[in-house]
C-alpha cells in the first residue's frame, strides 16, 4: 500500500496550491479536505462556521480526515485547524507522511490579507490573529510532521523539489533500517 502525503500548515501557507501539483508530478490524487466539506454540505466553510460553530466544522473535518486516510497513495491538503485536535494527528501520522509547510505570520498575511472567505480571518486584526494562531499550533504543526519546509518567498517549483528530495530520503532511510 503506498503511503499518502499530507499537507499541514496554516492558511496561506500553500496546502493546495502545493497539494494539486506535487499529486500531478508524483501522478498521484489530489484531496483538499476543506474543499471535500463544502462539496458534501454544498455551503462554504464560513457558513458551517456560522451554523454549527468551529466544533460543528471540527467535526465534520474528523470524519473527512478518517475517510482519506483510507485512501491508498493520495496528496491531501488538510484544513490549517485540523491538527488542534488529538485524533486528527493520530488519523493523519498513522497513514502517511506529514509535511509541515511552514511561514511567517507575516507572509501568510500577505498572501491572504485580500481573501474574504476565511472565517477566522475575519477579525478587526487579521494579522495578530495569524500570530496567535501560529504561536498556538506551530508546536503541533512541528511535533506532528515528518517534514518541514520553509516556504516564506519560495517558488511553488523549487518547494516541490524540496519535498521531493525529503520524501527521497525519508524513503531512503527506512530502507536502510530494514
Amino acid at each position: 500500500m503506498k503511503q499518502n502525503i499530507f499537507l499541514v500548515g496554516l492558511m496561506g501557507a500553500g496546502k493546495s496550491t502545493v497539494g494539486k501539483q506535487l499529486a500531478r508530478r508524483m501522478k498521484l490524487d489530489f484531496y483538499d479536505s476543506d474543499r471535500v466539506i463544502v462539496e458534501r454540505t454544498g455551503v462554504p466553510v464560513a457558513t458551517i462556521f456560522e451554523i454549527e460553530g468551529e466544533q460543528g466544522f471540527r467535526d465534520r473535518e474528523t470524519q473527512v480526515l478518517e475517510e482519506l486516510s483510507g485512501y491508498s497513495g493520495c496528496v491531501i491538503a488538510t484544513g490549517g485547524g485540523s491538527l488542534t485536535r488529538p485524533e486528527n494527528v493520530e488519523i493523519i501520522k498513522n497513514s502517511g507522511k506529514v509535511v509541515y509547510l511552514r511561514a511567517s505570520a507575516e507572509k501568510l498575511y500577505s498572501r491572504i490579507k485580500h481573501d474574504k472567505v476565511r472565517p477566522l480571518m475575519q477579525s478587526d486584526n487579521p494579522l495578530q490573529t495569524l500570530r496567535d494562531l501560529l504561536a498556538a499550533r506551530e508546536s503541533t504543526y512541528l511535533g506532528s510532521s515528518d517534514i518541514v519546509i520553509r516556504t516564506a518567498n519560495q517558488k511553488v517549483g523549487v518547494i516541490l523539489h524540496r519535498i521531493e528530495q525529503a520524501l527521497k530520503k525519508e524513503r531512503r532511510n527506512a530502507n536502510a533500517e530494514r
